[in-house]
């Protein structure tokens, strides 16, 4: 990989230590049992009237207004004298002082720091996780000036940031309050290793207990790390923090400039499944350092923090990136080629198994990200960026190495986006079909409408064939009846009824709850053997409790095959699927002349 090349931008320049901050931070962490902390703010000197200081009302990585604001209490400022400033709240993320005269201004408040779900700040007797957007207020008027952050801590307590600190404990800075805000602290009781990779230095801290192995960790995270070359062709920063919460429930992940911060329940990293769960966030996380971090959709540039920003890209922004992530570990031996085709099967199998694709475009689900909250709407009627947008990368990945007959893929995508559209500029529709023309020397305005504007369809026989691939349920699988519903946890309350799927059609709706079929009482735990008595195609009579009114209704079953999805070579693959095989996942084929997985060495 090349050596860094540094990208200036008045928002983006990691690690850079001002002589003198403008704008001073200071947080009192010393009681934090309660979750409470104050945190005390020195703006420098302003000749207006006024000074509107402001909390994001939503932070990276999360396309969600959140009520940042409500955890702000005893707001205060002050001049330059030490006199009390009138001010009023004018927004829910917003406090606009009045100045009689020039002066500087100082800002104090208590900080209700008990998000940790949110990734968005916690504080507790072990830690504190400071994430910028609800924790630290700023002034648009001095939003691009240097920033010194301290922090007071009980004294067995260590702090660690991907901002610079300058060799002072509990103490960081940064060039302005966007480098601020996509650069979280992690300050407490952890644990901390430190490793290199591909000339990189990068952090490893984990807060909390539980059945992790950390020196694991760090090979694996190790042997990622080297891989980012695969893509692109230098890296935007010099050292990289993985900031981990082993947590009593708490999960998800997001990224930042040059750190990341999962969270998993405390005992969910033992079996193979759980870790491969986390190492895959890991991945993701990782790769967002490039994919949004440096280079993203020209709506989100530059961010505005009290304000939804919209865009019909998203679903490169989440997508590309769930559809990088395995592959990034599958290259750099922490994934199975076995391990990588299950996660494969299963993205497949919940697209077959959500209606909702029927419906609406990867582009409207990207605009229309800020106002999705899930649920039985969503699988009906919505596509979900991230598992479609993985599959429409797919898609998109499958085809440019087809026309380019094996010489370009969807990596030459985004090292071109990359190396031409870092940040501060953003990309835009037309130049993603730009570069997709360059790679591909051909257009790719109908397979963008048909794709991206149009709820995708997309053939997985087909495409698979062209590796080498195909999909089966197994030899014994067969025809099993199927209902169109998921029942609530320990319930038989309807949590889903898939769109057109056999309860559906019979008027069975969401949150009814059964009770019996065929006169019979039926329990949760025993839904599923019930309908296994009978077969595809029979009509059974479904007593249940519609709006607390009980009632019959005949249903007739529909059909599924049983047993899991797998996809696993063709017979006979031929040498030029095995050459797509290799030009589309950097490995060897990975299947014996029996169709089998080879054993890993």
């Amino acid at each position: 990989m090349k050596p860094v090349v540094p990208f200036i931008l008045t928002f983006s320049a990691l690690a850079s230590t001002a002589a003198i901050a403008d704008v001073n931070y200071h947080i009192d962490l010393t009681s934090p049992a309660h979750h409470l902390a104050k945190v005390d703010v020195a703006f420098p000197h302003t000749d207006s009237d006024t000074l509107v200081v402001n909390l994001p009302v939503w932070r990276t990585g999360k396309y969600q207004v959140l009520p940042l604001g409500d955890a702000v209490r005893t707001f205060t400022a002050t001049d330059a004298s030490g006199k009390v400033l009138p001010w009023t709240r004018t927004a829910s993320g917003e406090w606009t002082v009045a100045l009689s005269k020039p002066t500087s201004v100082n800002v104090s408040y208590q900080l209700y720091a008990n998000k940790l779900g949110q990734r968005v700040n916690h504080i507790d007797a072990s830690h504190a996780f400071l994430d910028a957007s609800g924790t630290f207020v700023y002034s648009p008027e001095f939003r691009d000036e240097a920033i010194n952050v301290s922090l007071k801590v009980p004294s067995d307590w260590n702090s660690y940031s991907g901002m610079d600190s300058g060799g002072k404990a509990h103490s960081f800075t940064a060039d302005n309050y966007d480098i601020l805000v996509d650069s979280p602290i992690e300050t407490g009781i952890s644990m901390h290793r430190e490793f290199e990779a591909d000339g990189r230095k990068y952090e490893l801290v984990v807060w909390g207990e539980g059945n992790y192995d950390i020196e694991q960790m760090v090979t694996d995270l190790a042997k990622l790390s080297g891989q980012a070359e695969v893509i692109w062709d230098d890296y935007p920063f010099e050292r990289y923090v993985y900031m981990v919460h082993a947590t009593s429930g708490a999960r998800g992940a997001t990224e930042h400039l040059n750190s990341t911060i999962i969270q998993r329940p405390r005992f969910s990293y033992r079996d193979r499944k759980d870790y491969l769960g986390f190492i895959k966030t890991a991945s993701h996380e990782f790769i967002h350092t490039w994919n949004v971090k440096a280079y993203r959709p020209e709506g989100l540039v530059p961010y505005n923090y009290q304000d939804e920003e919209i865009t019909e890209l998203l679903w490169i922004a989440e997508g590309s990136t769930s559809y990088f992530q395995s592959q990034l570990l599958l290259r750099a031996g922490v994934m199975t080629p076995k391990e990588f085709f299950e996660d494969l099967a299963k993205r497949v199998a919940q697209n077959l198994q959500t209606p909702g694709r029927e419906v609406q475009s990867i582009a409207s689900a990207s605009a229309n990200q800020w106002a999705s909250s899930g649920g039985d709407y969503a699988v009906n009627h919505s596509t979900n960026i991230y598992s479609e947008g993985y599959l429409t990368s797919l898609a998109l990945d499958f085809s440019l190495i087809e026309e380019t007959e094996l010489k370009a893929s969807y990596r030459d995508v985004h090292r071109k986006l990359y190396n031409e559209h870092r940040l501060p500029a953003g990309f835009s529709i037309a130049d993603v079909k730009a570069i997709l023309a360059d790679v591909s020397g051909t257009s790719y305005e109908s397979w963008w409408q048909k794709f991206v504007n149009s709820p995708v369809s997309i053939d997985f026989d087909a495409m698979l064939a062209q590796a080498g691939l195909e999909m089966t349920y197994g030899k014994d699988s067969k025809a099993e009846p199927f209902t169109g519903v998921t029942l609530k946890s320990g319930s038989l309350v309807l949590s889903h009824v898939l769109r057109n799927g056999p309860a559906w059609n019979a008027g069975i709706v969401l949150a009814d709850e059964i009770v019996a079929i065929n006169g019979l009482k039926v329990t949760a735990a025993g839904f599923e053997s019930r309908i296994k008595d009978f077969k595809a195609g029979d009509t059974i009579k479904v007593t249940l409790f519609s709006n607390d009114r009980l009632k019959d209704v005949e249903l007739t079953l529909g059909e599924q095959p049983s047993g899991k999805l797998a996809i696993t070579s063709v017979n006979k693959p031929s040498r030029s699927q095995k050459a797509f095989f290799k030009a589309w996942l950097g490995v060897d084929w990975p299947f014996d002349k029996e169709g089998q997985f080879k054993p890993v060495k």
